[in-house]
């Protein structure tokens, strides 16, 4: 079966959260790991973590249910999962670079976000897959990027590359704007050289 592009996008962005959020709690625990870019991944993670939750809860759950009355009834019900993640995301925020209490903050927010992803998907892939329309997706991807972080917004681009097929990769990118596509090389080695510095070879 082809996958829809919803799904594809949705699939991808959660195993950049996996990776992401695994990295973070290695590098955090790495005396050798350069803490610009410990920090510079810590805030790319606390903000689009938080970013990708409330899109979910404030956009796609309200539009999965229009669609498909009672199908989001059990995604909404994960929303508690999403408040235990904010709490630890403050955690992850406040800690001091170096510290133990950093490490202990991204372990946390890994062991939470996995839990969390793990739960939701076999819900939330099907209710993609069945009900909604590429017409719909792309109007929430649309709203969705536009309000999207900046911080450090490169390392989307690396994430992608180190987990998506190159047909998947393409359509990952094909919604940037049109003066950023050049860039997507660039973006991407910029991204292997930080994570290089991370230690996550």
């Amino acid at each position: 079966m082809i996958e829809s592009k919803a799904v594809i996008e949705t699939r991808i962005v959660h195993e950049m959260h996996r990776m992401g959020t695994t990295m973070l709690a290695t590098a955090a625990r790495n005396p050798s790991a350069d803490t610009v870019r410990v920090d510079e991944l810590r805030v790319f993670l606390e903000k689009n973590l938080r970013h990708h939750h409330e899109s979910e809860d404030d956009l796609l759950w309200p539009m999965i249910e229009r669609i498909a009355p009672g199908t989001a009834a059990p995604l909404a019900d994960l929303s508690g999962e999403h408040a235990e993640l904010d709490k630890a995301l403050d955690r992850l925020a406040e800690a001091p670079l170096g510290s133990d209490e950093l490490a202990g903050a991204a372990e946390l927010v890994r062991v939470i976000v996995h839990r969390h992803l793990d739960h939701e998907e076999p819900v939330l892939l099907p209710a993609l897959r069945d009900h909604v329309t590429a017409e719909a997706w792309d109007e929430f991807a649309t709203r969705v990027m536009a309000t999207a972080p900046t911080e450090a917004a490169y390392l989307n681009i690396g994430f992608f590359a180190r987990l998506a097929t190159p047909a998947e990769f393409t359509i990952l990118t094909a919604g940037l704007p049109e003066p950023v596509r050049p860039l997507v090389p660039a973006m991407r080695q910029q991204a292997e050289e930080a994570f290089t510095a991370l230690g996550a070879l």
